[in-house]
């Protein structure tokens, strides 16, 4: 190669290649604003990948022979995003929701065998050699007529090496294959910018360089250009239909095409928004095209040797027209062969070298992958170029390109099948595909390879197809084959439990249905030492880590149907780092089901919470009576949901399957975190109390006492069985009221008749003892009169005492009968607790006997109160007594006095009475306040004395309650009363005393 001509080469090709790694480079270092990147725009642009080297040299080629035939190859990829609603994006939702980076992976997920996606990449790597090696061919011809070279090869060679270092280094460096990749869209972009404005100014130099405008144009066209027009033989309406389906068919078959389309991940609506922006692209694309070969044709001197695909290179002698002419090629055939080795070393990554050797015990298996990739990447780019040296350069662009374009369309009846026919089955498709594609090579691939005439099959009855060109006659009867075989296969033979499945998540409207099936492992961290042996434990730490952060869910989550979706992510996430079949097989193998999966087929059943949610996300997509159906549905789930009574529902293996509001507010549980957890692991009490219910066969059970959130509640449950049918879920429905208040009230109204029957009592026993006591105080009082003797009358005044403390005991035992209230208040004076309470520790220790105990009076010498001094003393007295009693010997009793303002804002203080004995039953503190109620042995007590002190406080408008064991301690008792500094006047609410006995439990 001359230096002339190696100048405009290095200065045209290593600028385009400079322009692509300064674009890959800003988006890397975030040089170019975020907006900008994820433009919808730039999606558009990257698809304008389609438009390959064919599209600036196969086009002209192509209308030099058919004239306006060339447009179905822009008008069928037009379609196909037109029709994106219907085919494009039931696919995209489907590689989204399994992360499925390529078509051999949506088939092999279709139709549950390894074996399907290897044979699809095979069809694939097979169809898209010779797009390859065009991409190639267009490279070293054009070389050629920009040099002047003799060796084109070579060349084409050093760019094919550029260009594979380059998508090593900005497009295998993510280790899943489905990861979004900004740089890569960018680069594709700007490649796409860049061939579409050197056609459009090749178009505008033949328009008003070589023609003198639209006007001289129509002129030639209609004089010396009909001649040229002559030789044009015009498509019939079958071939340009077939031509159209080719085009149709590789808009999103091709493994470059289906790589952009839905591996990227990018939005539906960038996708839509593409139906009438690329269409537009291919629009300005096309354009040129004639303009090109017009052109050409009227300047009528080329170069000896040039071939019709490279007209553009005649249109001037100009370097700079033959450069611009080079830098469209290029720019178009640098990006198909960028994004076709991408796409299809994945696909031979996963389902060839994977397949064949399962990335068992492998200490560093993402770099192992990315290594294993990028040499696939380079292998695909060279396997282009030594396509085109060995064969490509005996045919032109014509034949390679609808060989390859026909090759893949024989899985378009598969895919179809895939998205609108569950009935479709494995054999079905491997015999169609396999017929149509044997009639394929024979016709088309192998005359490629071999130089051979093309072996055609003409069926009986169609015997006009064989004076047609071989690749239309081939395209037709292979598509036909392929569709037929297809449907009879699949109507004749069973269709298995795992294809059904999958076809039911690739209908167009799926709502997939998962088994609830218990699986073998008990909670996240589990799921880490499961997968260790075949991922290695970093790569299955990160894995599982992964999927749990998608999920938002703990590493010790127990639910069963929490572990059922992350097991399902864990397989998707797989799927995309090795491939759908690979990941299926370790995740089967590694977090197997914990039964046998053939018996469990037919015992488990709907994931019922799994299918309402998703049918929730494809609420917007229902029509027609499936929207009425799904609406009613939304109805009733609200009603149950928003329930004022309490309701759950457990399936028929006790996985709780609804947890409604007003049981989430009951529980302080939020129905998202229990739903999916099996009975026995749901928090307390609610498994023991449920439990009770479910497995004792009882229908309901009445006012069970719960404590919840520190209190005690009581709950009623009923319980519901669904019956299972041929098309009804069975289980069981619990419903759950709270009768707490019910209880308290009937409590409170139980205690009120107990009061009012035990003062009735006091009243007569009260009026019973006081006929006999004033009797002996009568007695006591003429005693003194009737002798003069100092022992007797000494006798007398103690008799006359003690009947004045037996009556003032009666009057208060009358006033608890009446309501409490005596009118004592001329009695009442400022006192000081520590004085009466020493004096109340005096007179209880002289009647002491038997075992002693300590007394600490802790109460402050400065606090004052207004009071009744003897009836405190007598109070203090009975709660002293209390308290020796339940003390052990040697024991501690302490009594404090703190001040303390009440809830009304009223001065107070707070006096309290602790001991260290055993504490006070439950049942039988509710009750201490009556009469005749204690905890002591028969005989022992009466039960009348906390009933005094209750009286006596509620005069003194204090409060009362207990304290068993006290805060901070684990046994005793703590009686605290609080009264107030000074009384109010009295009013008709002093005569009941409030307390609340086990409020501080």
């Amino acid at each position: 190669m001359s230096a002339e001509g190696l100048s405009p080469l290095l200065l045209v090709g290593g600028g385009y290649l400079a322009l692509l790694f300064l674009c890959a480079l800003a988006v890397e270092r975030r040089w170019l604003p975020s907006r900008l990147v994820h433009h919808p725009a730039i999606y558009t642009l990257a698809l304008g990948v389609y438009a390959s080297a064919w599209a600036v040299y196969g086009s002209v080629e192509l209308a030099g022979r058919v004239g306006y035939g060339y447009l179905a190859y822009y008008l069928g990829a037009a379609g196909a995003v037109l029709l994106a609603p219907v085919v494009l994006l039931p696919i995209q939702r489907l590689t989204r929701t399994y992360q499925l980076a390529s078509l051999a992976d949506l088939f092999a997920f279709r139709f549950r065998s390894r074996w399907v996606g290897t044979l699809i990449t095979v069809i694939s790597a097979m169809a898209v050699l010779p797009l390859l090696a065009l991409q190639v061919q267009t490279l070293g011809q054009a070389i050629q007529q920009l040099t002047g070279t003799a060796s084109p090869a070579l060349a084409a060679l050093g760019f094919c090496l550029v260009i594979a270092v380059f998508a090593v280094l900005f497009g295998a460096r993510h280790t899943h294959l489905n990861a979004h990749q900004d740089t890569l869209l960018a680069v594709i972009a700007v490649e796409s910018l860049v061939k579409l404005a050197a056609m459009l100014a090749l178009g505008a130099i033949a328009l008003f360089g070589i023609f003198d405008g639209p006007s001289d144009l129509q002129a030639w066209l209609e004089g010396p250009g009909l001649a040229h027009q002559a030789g044009i033989r015009e498509l019939d309406a079958g071939q340009w239909r077939t031509l159209l389906l080719l085009f149709f068919a590789a808009a999103f078959l091709m493994p470059h095409m289906f790589h952009l389309t839905f591996a990227e991940r990018l939005s539906p609506r960038a996708l839509l928004q593409a139906g009438w922006s690329l269409p537009l692209y291919l629009l300005l694309m096309a354009l040129p095209v004639p303009l090109i070969l017009w052109g050409a044709q009227r300047v009528g001197i080329a170069p000896p040797g040039l071939e019709s695909a490279y007209l553009a290179f005649a249109l001037s002698a100009s370097p700079w027209i033959d450069a611009l002419a080079f830098l469209a090629g290029l720019a178009a055939a640098s990006g198909t062969l960028i994004i076709i080795a991408l796409a299809l070393s994945g696909m031979i990554l996963n389902h060839l070298v994977l397949v064949a050797h399962p990335p068992d015990h492998r200490g560093d298996l993402y770099r192992w992958l990315r290594w294993l990739r990028r040499a696939l990447v380079v292998a695909v780019i060279l396997s282009g170029w030594l396509y085109y040296r060995t064969l490509g350069l005996a045919h032109d662009l014509t034949t390679l390109g609808i060989a390859s374009f026909s090759g893949m369309a024989q899985c378009l009846p598969g895919l179809l099948a895939l998205l609108y026919w569950p009935g479709a089955n494995r054999k079905g498709m491997v015999s169609g595909l396999l017929a149509g594609t044997g009639l394929w090579m024979l016709g088309l691939w192998l005359p490629l390879v071999t130089g051979l005439s093309p072996w055609v099959l003409v069926p009986p009855g169609l015997e006009s197809l064989s004076n047609s060109p071989a690749w239309y006659t081939v395209t037709l009867v292979a598509l036909a084959a392929n569709g037929v075989i297809l449907i009879v296969v699949s109507l004749l033979t069973r269709t298995s439990e795992g294809e059904r499945t999958a076809a039911e998540a690739c209908a167009a409207d799926p709502v997939i249905r998962p088994k609830r099936l218990p699986l073998s492992v008990s909670h996240g961290e589990d799921f880490k030492h499961h997968l260790t042996p075949a991922l290695g434990a970093d790569v299955a730490g990160r894995e599982v880590e992964r999927a749990l952060a998608s999920l938002e869910l703990t590493s010790w989550e127990r639910r069963p149907y929490a572990l059922r979706r992350l097991r399902d992510r864990i397989q998707a996430n797989l799927s995309g780092l090795m491939g759908p079949s690979v990941a299926q097989d370790i995740v089967d193998r590694c977090l197997p089901y914990s039964r046998d999966r053939a018996s469990l087929e037919t015992e488990a059943v709907d994931d019922i919470h799994f299918v309402e949610s998703r049918l929730e996300a494809y609420r917007s997509r229902l029509t027609g009576l499936a929207r009425e159906l799904d609406g009613l549905r939304r109805y009733h789930r609200r009603t149950l949901t928003q329930l004022p009574i309490g309701l759950c529902a457990f399936g028929d293996d006790d996985e709780l399957l609804m947890w409604n509001d007003a049981l989430a507010a009951l529980s302080g549980i939020d129905g998202e975190r229990v739903v999916g957890a099996h009975r026995d692991s749901l928090p307390a009490p609610w498994a023991e109390l449920l439990g009770r219910l479910l497995s004792n066969g009882q229908r309901h059970l009445y006012k069970q006492p719960v404590t919840l959130a520190g209190s005690t509640r009581y709950l009623s449950l009923h319980q519901a069985t669904l019956d299972t049918d041929d098309d009804a879920y069975g289980g069981r429905v619990i419903l759950i009221e709270d009768h707490s208040e019910m209880k308290w009230l009937e409590d409170e109204l139980a205690h009120a008749a107990r009061l009012a029957s035990i003062g009735q009592l006091s009243a007569g026993v009260a009026h019973e003892i006081g006929n006999p006591i004033t009797g002996i105080s009568s007695l006591a009082q003429n005693l003194r009169y009737d002798t003069d003797d100092p022992a007797l009358l000494e006798t007398a005044d103690q008799i006359q005492s003690l009947t004045e403390r037996v009556s003032r005991i009666v009057g208060s035992l009358v006033g608890f009968a009446h309501g409490g209230h005596q009118d004592n208040a001329g009695r009442y004076a400022m006192v000081k607790p520590r004085e009466l309470t020493d004096e109340a520790l005096h007179l209880i220790q002289l009647a002491r006997t038997g075992q002693d105990v300590i007394y600490h009076n802790h109460c402050p010498v400065d606090l004052e109160l207004e009071a009744d001094a003897q009836r405190m003393v007598q109070v203090m007295i009975n709660l002293l007594g209390n308290a020796r009693d339940a003390s052990p010997a040697g024991g501690t009793i302490e009594i404090d006095a703190r001040r303390l303002e009440d809830v009304d804002g009223r001065n107070g203080i707070e006096w309290s009475v602790t001991d260290a004995g055993t504490g006070i039953d439950p049942s039988v503190r509710d009750h201490l306040f009556e009469p005749f109620t204690t905890t002591k042995a028969p005989g022992e007590g009466t039960g009348l004395g906390l009933a005094l002190v209750y009286g006596i406080l509620a005069d003194h408008q204090g409060r009362i309650h207990i304290e068993s064991p006290p805060t901070g301690r684990e046994r005793g008792t703590r009686i605290v009363m609080w009264l107030p500094v000074s009384r109010r006047p009295p009013s008709k609410e002093d005569n009941e005393l409030p307390h609340e006995p086990d409020s501080d439990r």
